[in-house]
This record gives structure tokens, sequence and C-alpha cells, in this order.
């Protein structure tokens, strides 16, 4: 196996995009300092989170393979989003804002553990049930770390909640007694399996015991760790680097594919440079619009609604669109395929 072609990029984009979180961590955690500048940093890191989520509709809508894939799902799920997210808003803004941020919180995790596995499967490893659970054991120890030992009123006040908002906050701050007993045993079952993890590896044999992957494993821990140490500064590294990381992944895709001869609409949308260079000027203008236009109607209530809709519809999607075991996504992201 080539040097290269254990890459998903190359050498430095891919330690770029790993370690991406880092700078932006520093950055949000500097602002911190500076209480009138969080609200702000929370609103950038929600618009830049935001721009992300429609491009899952349009590797759906605008490729009839993937259409037909899941017809019926992809015409009612809209709908079905339409009126959860309506009643959600009705019955509870800050319930359903928690729901969302978990759904997001294991998605964003979940990318990450995507991204190992295209490691994993151009080494020819087979570990990805050991990498998943590791991967949700280390999120799971982290968020019960937050009401554990962090002052989750004092960062309400910090990101400017209001006070529906920092109820939610309280009310977990109260139960941070329960959070340090299961504190414990979140602790044990993460070393476990990180232990579990590190010994199947060493049993690899060595030509599939490769840096890329480590270097990746070794970062996302180091996320994770982030968030433990300044949760603000970390979600909002958490989060951006995340929606960066996935313009990259869908970039290299919509490359691979057009070099293989793709005929679906969305890639000859952007099948030239310059089609490809006006079509992301012209998608990143609109989301940035939609987030200024929007953004203070109904006291914020209709961005939030757009966001959660929207965040729903590409968590579900996503599932379905990046299915590595399909042949045509394994080669659209550089895994090679069998003959």
């Amino acid at each position: 196996m080539g040097a290269r072609s254990i890459w998903i990029h190359g050498p430095f984009t891919d330690g770029l995009l790993a370690w991406l979180w880092l700078p932006v961590f520093v950055a949000a955690h500097a602002l911190a300092s500076h209480g009138d500048a969080v609200p702000v940093m929370m609103a950038v890191a929600f618009v830049i989170s935001f721009a992300h989520q429609p491009l899952t509709l349009g590797l759906v809508y605008g490729d009839p393979v993937q259409f037909a894939n899941k017809r019926k799902l992809y015409l009612l799920a809209p709908l079905v989003f339409v009126v959860a997210v309506t009643v959600g808003m009705m019955w509870s803004f800050t319930a359903l804002a928690i729901v969302a941020a978990l759904w997001n919180a294991e998605h964003t995790l979940m990318q990450r553990y995507g991204i190992t596995r295209i490691y994993g499967r151009k080494l020819g490893d087979d570990l990805g049930r050991s990498e998943k659970w590791m991967y949700v054991s280390w999120l799971v120890f982290a968020l019960v770390w937050l009401p554990a030992y962090v002052d989750l009123p004092g960062m309400a006040d910090r990101l400017g909640f209001g006070d529906r908002n920092k109820r939610g906050l309280e009310i977990l701050y109260e139960l941070r007694g329960v959070a340090r007993g299961l504190l414990v045993v979140a602790a044990v079952v993460a070393l476990l399996l990180s232990a579990r993890w590190v010994r199947a590896q060493l049993r690899l044999p060595r030509g599939q015991r490769r840096g890329p992957k480590y270097l990746y494993v070794v970062a996302t821990f180091g996320l994770v760790i982030a968030i433990m140490i300044d949760p603000a500064a970390g979600f909002v590294s958490y989060v951006a680097a995340h929606a960066l990381e996935y313009f990259v992944i869908v970039d290299a895709s919509l490359r691979k594919r057009i070099a293989g001869g793709d005929t679906a609409p969305v890639i000859r949308s952007v099948r030239t440079p310059w089609r490809r260079s006006a079509v992301y000027a012209a998608y990143v203008a609109s989301m940035v619009a939609v987030s200024l236009l929007t953004f203070s109607w109904m006291d914020g209530r209709f961005y939030g609604w757009i966001v959660v809709f929207f965040g729903g519809l590409h968590v579900l999607y996503d599932g379905f669109v990046w299915k590595l075991r399909r042949p045509a996504t394994a080669a659209s992201l550089g895994i090679p395929v069998p003959a």
C-alpha cells in the first residue's frame, strides 16, 4: 500500500482536519475571558454549524440513485420534521434544544468515527465495533463530567442564556452528586473499552498499524478533553470543526465522483472548477443571508426552528448517504472496492 493511499486527502490536509478543532478551541478559550464576546462566539459557531447542514439535502435530492434507495423516507421525513419541530417548540423549546444538542453531539462524534473507519478500511482492519463504543464512552464521560464538576449556572450566565434555558442547566447542576457517582462508572467503562481497542491494535499485523488512523484517534480524544476543560470553547470547536470537516469531505467526494464519470444532477452542477466555485460561493452566501435575516424573527425562535429542522434532516440523512458498505460511497471516499 502506497504511503499516500493510506491518507484520505493527503498528509497535510488530513493532519489539519484532525486537529482543526485545536486552534478554534484556543481562540474561543481566549475570547471566553471577555464576557461580551461569548454570545457572539456562540452565534458564529451556530451559523457555521447551520451552514453545513443543508449540504446533505443536495446529496439526496440531487442524486436520483441515492433518492431511489429511500424514496418514501426522503419524501415523508421533511413533513414529519415540520410537525415534530413545530410541536416541540410549542411544548418546550428548552427540551427540544437539549434533545437536538445531544443528537448533534452524537452525530458529530459519529462523523469522527466514520473517518476513523475510512482509515481502518484503507488499512484493512475490522475494528469498527470496538472503535464506535470507545468513542461513545468518551463522549458519555465528557457529558457526565459537565454536571458533575462544571458550574453550569455560571456558564449559562456567560453564554447569555435566558431564564428558561438557564433553568434547565440549574436542574442538572442540582444533580451533581448523582452525576459524580455516574462519572466513576463512565470512567471505568471508557478505560476498559479504550484498553480493549489498544490491545486489538497491537494484535494487528504491522502493515495495518499506520500513523494516520492513530493521529485521528488521538485528536478525537483531545477534543473530548477540551470539552471538559472549557465547555463553551469546547462546544464551539466541536461544532465548528465538524462543519468545516464536512465541507471538505463533501468536496473530496464530489471531485472523485466527477473523475469517475458520475452524471447525477448534483455532480453536473459542480463538474468544472468555475461551476464548483460559483455553487459553493452562492451556497455559503445564502446560508449566511438566511442566518442574518431570520436570527431576530420571533425573538430568535424562527431561526431556532430552521436550525433544528435542517439539523434533524441532516443527521437522519447522513446515516444513509455515507454508508461505507455501499461500493459507490466507498469509492467516492477513496476506499478500495473489491472487484
